[in-house]
């Protein structure tokens, strides 16, 4: 046994916890944010940085800094039913709703559909290849220990190197000065909280309450026994691998604004992608980028299917199997994937508005808990308020169809009539406070009671 991880180590849980949340989503949200973000480039990056990169290691902390034993444990400081919906809902949402079928359509458009052509139409492509594609996730992920490490050794490296390689090449031959680049309408002004959006979309900050365990139980094996020892040693290793995912997310950025002097703003990151490969690595570079994104895409599927399907079958030990979840999940995942990866970023945007602010509460909750004891009186009050303004936000979020089609743009008018910063996707930021002071009077009225 040992008291604290030594620098050897923390980097090798550094690159655990960087394995895990860096995948395809990762790379195509700051390639599009650089396009649409333009010469207000800066700004968009540091509010990408928060929610991308802040947002998450907080959240793998606040697992280590309250000695949970997983989110259900965490969440369970608001409520029992709670601990059990939010969680759901969290695996959910980075599972078979968004999450894995997003890495099936990522592959496909920036992958392989470039290189098919012509040869079939889009949808028919997808169909066959998202069918292939989840069949082998299926497979492995009934047994996944030998490939997934495999793959993780091999094909990790080589997706690095290979990014290393177009990122560098990219930014060594600019096609267009950054200040010449035009933002989009969004980044006109405000960028940084317009970004603060994108950074929604790489799903890590509610994946750090996922994770958090994970790394948990690696120090552990690791020797590490004390918690306080644990909690410092979880959250040294999240800053070196935040360092590491900032370095790389500034570098795509600039890669996707200076990609504007060659190409008009794509409809997503993937797009984006396999242009910019394709014309700086020529054929070469589209069958490098195909290749070890589908193979990256293929090990974060089955790490993904496997977590679920262990949490739902631990949740609920008197229902499926961990094999009937496991078939559930992938064959609904195969559905999801065939809608392509727009529809998919499009509706994955209001569930993430609505659970990013109760994610944000809970976290620092978690991390500033002992102030006020980790009373619960201050969980319910905090997420009670943060919840009803994130309806708001989610509503705000939903496709122009659906607002019309469900009359729901009165909400949003009431929204930005009545929530201060609504307008900047912080409309849940005020009721939090408001919840927090509410909570702290609770928990000192109730104190100054027990005390009497």
């Amino acid at each position: 046994m040992q008291k604290r991880l030594t620098l050897r180590q923390r980097i090798l849980v550094a690159g655990t916890l960087f394995g895990m949340f860096f995948g395809a989503g990762n790379l195509i949200f700051p390639v599009h944010l650089g396009q649409l973000a333009g010469r207000n480039v800066i700004p968009a990056m540091i509010g990408f940085i928060i929610t991308a990169v802040g947002v998450p290691i907080l959240g793998v902390a606040a697992i280590g800094n309250t000695h949970s034993d997983g989110l259900q444990a965490l969440a369970t400081k608001v409520g029992r039913g709670y601990g059990y919906v939010f969680t759901c809902l969290l695996y959910l949402t980075i599972g078979p709703f968004f999450a894995i079928p997003r890495c099936a359509t990522t592959s496909f458009t920036t992958g392989a559909y470039p290189l098919i052509g012509n040869a079939a139409s889009e949808s028919t492509a997808l169909l066959i290849f998202s069918f292939v594609f989840f069949a082998i996730v299926l497979f492995l992920s009934l047994k996944p220990q030998g490939i997934t490490v495999w793959i993780g050794k091999i094909i990790n490296p080589l997706f690095l190197t290979f990014l290393a390689i177009l990122v560098v090449t990219a930014l060594l031959k600019p096609s267009i000065s950054v200040s010449a680049v035009e933002p989009a309408a969004a980044y006109q002004k405000n960028a940084l909280f317009s970004a603060l959006i994108e950074g929604y979309g790489t799903m890590d900050a509610i994946a750090g309450l996922a994770f958090g365990i994970v790394v948990i139980d690696i120090i552990r094996s690791i020797g590490v026994v004390d918690d306080s020892a644990i909690s410092r040693d979880v959250l040294s290793s999240g800053v070196l691998a935040g360092v590491l995912m900032a370095v790389i997310y500034i570098a795509t950025i600039l890669m996707g604004t200076q990609s504007r002097g060659l190409f008009e703003t794509s409809d997503n990151g993937g797009i984006a992608l396999a242009q910019i490969s394709g014309h700086y690595l020529g054929g070469a570079g589209s069958w490098i980028l195909a290749i070890t994104i589908t193979f990256a895409c293929l090990k974060t599927s089955i790490g993904l299917v496997t977590s679920c399907a262990d949490a739902f079958a631990r949740m609920f030990p008197k229902g499926f199997s961990y094999r009937v979840w496991a078939i559930l999940f992938t064959a609904f995942s195969f559905c999801v994937s065939n809608f392509g990866l727009s529809k998919i970023i499009e509706y994955s945007l209001p569930v993430l508005m609505f659970l990013y602010p109760l994610s944000i509460t809970l976290i620092l909750l978690a991390m500033f808990g002992r102030m006020f004891h980790h009373d619960k009186a201050v969980y319910i009050s905090v997420t009670a308020f943060t919840c009803v303004a994130a309806v708001f936000d989610l509503i705000k979020a939903l496709p122009a169809g659906v607002k019309n089609t469900f009359h729901l743009n009165g909400a949003v008018s009431f929204a930005e009539a009545f929530l201060p910063w609504f307008h900047l996707n912080l409309g849940w930021a005020v009721p939090a406070l408001i919840g927090f002071a509410v909570g702290m009077a609770l928990h000192i009225f109730g104190k100054k009671r027990k005390t009497a």
